[in-house]
């Protein structure tokens, strides 16, 4: 099966799965203990001791489709989602369209989680090429300890820490937030700060930007950068011991030939499994280190819609990113081939 073939199948093995999760989160969103039709009205001011309370409640609760069936309910949710009317917030930013919402919050959680990723990537692949080069040697003990811990510290935890030492006891970078509260926005371009400040030519947006991201991006990047190299030291172990590597060595080839031209590409392979895997967990950890430096990005918007029994942005929200997951999944097994030409779909 070609490569071609083999993406359309995954594509349309991905939509029962995407219909699953549509299903699940729309049950469970109903399920969560709270009545959107009140936080909307006390969003805008309304109150039980209004006069006319019971009128406008009713008059929402209509208009949102809540007076109707469960079942009558998903049918209409279905129809919205896959025409592009995914409705309204009525919490956040109350009777703003949660598209938009979305497309406003994304860009920074992009932002961190691709910084995030690059930065683990490019350390962990070295650093397990580094273990396994000094298998069980001193520098090999303290690299694997580093590792334990990214693998073992909660995101959050280290983000409060973080922001202790280095943002309270030695005021090195901000504790909170993604820009002097000082600073305006950029002209909006594209939504990502960094291309629209470099288009608009406001450069110390930009800096401040990046400076606000260091830390939430050393959180996040560390605890995935211990998985990766993990396993990279693990898979450049296993190829280590194979019968091509020793052939090379009997040959005289250069060690550091032998690691970079014959054995790290193949040991890339399980490797690029966890990348992938990270990058959607980073999208996950987003929403814990998003809330610890309360950046505005869509996970923290997550949380807040949760609390405020938001659904339609909640519903909104894991659609966006299950697609992301399917997109990464599908991305990963087309790499596989492009890294060893032998897998053929």
């Amino acid at each position: 099966m070609n490569l071609i073939k083999y993406s359309v199948k995954r594509i349309l093995i991905s939509i029962p799965v995407l219909f699953g999760v549509i299903i699940i989160i729309f049950v469970l969103s109903r399920l969560i203990p709270g009545d959107p039709v009140v936080t909307y009205l006390n969003s805008i001011g309304i109150y039980p001791d209004a006069e006319n309370y019971d009128q406008l409640y009713n008059q929402i609760e209509q208009q949102l489709w809540l007076n109707r069936p469960i079942f009558v309910q998903f049918i209409k949710y279905i129809m919205d989602l896959f025409s592009g009317n995914w409705g309204y917030s009525v919490s956040t930013n109350v009777g703003e369209d949660v598209w938009t919402l979305i497309m406003q919050r994304l860009p920074r959680t992009v932002d961190i989680a691709l910084f995030s990723i690059i930065i683990s990537i490019f350390i962990g692949v070295k650093l397990g090429v580094i273990s396994a080069s000094h298998r069980n040697k001193s520098s090999d003990t303290v690299l694997r300890g580093l590792a334990l811990i990214g693998v073992s510290i909660p995101v959050f935890f280290l983000g409060n820490l973080l922001q202790f030492f280095l943002s309270l006891q030695l005021g090195w970078f901000p504790a909170t937030g993604f820009k002097d509260r000082g600073f305006p926005d950029p002209e909006f371009i594209t939504g990502f700060r960094i291309i629209d400040t470099l288009f608009s030519g406001e450069y110390y947006l930009l800096g401040d930007y990046l400076y606000h991201l260091i830390l939430p991006v050393f959180c996040l990047s560390f605890v995935s950068l211990g998985t990766i190299t993990r396993q990279s030291r693990s898979s450049m172990l296993e190829v280590l011991e194979q019968d091509y590597v020793r052939t090379a060595r009997a040959k005289g080839v250069d060690e550091k030939d032998v690691y970079r031209q014959h054995a790290l590409k193949n040991s890339l392979l399980p490797t690029t499994t966890i990348i992938g895997l990270n990058l959607a967990s980073i999208l996950s950890g987003a929403v814990l280190t998003e809330v610890t430096f309360d950046i505005n990005g869509i996970g923290k918007l997550l949380i807040d819609s949760i609390l405020a029994y938001d659904f339609w942005v909640i519903n909104a929200l894991i659609f966006v990113i299950t697609v992301i997951y399917l997109s990464i999944s599908l991305a990963i097994d087309i790499g596989f081939s492009i890294l060893d030409p032998r897998i053929r779909y």
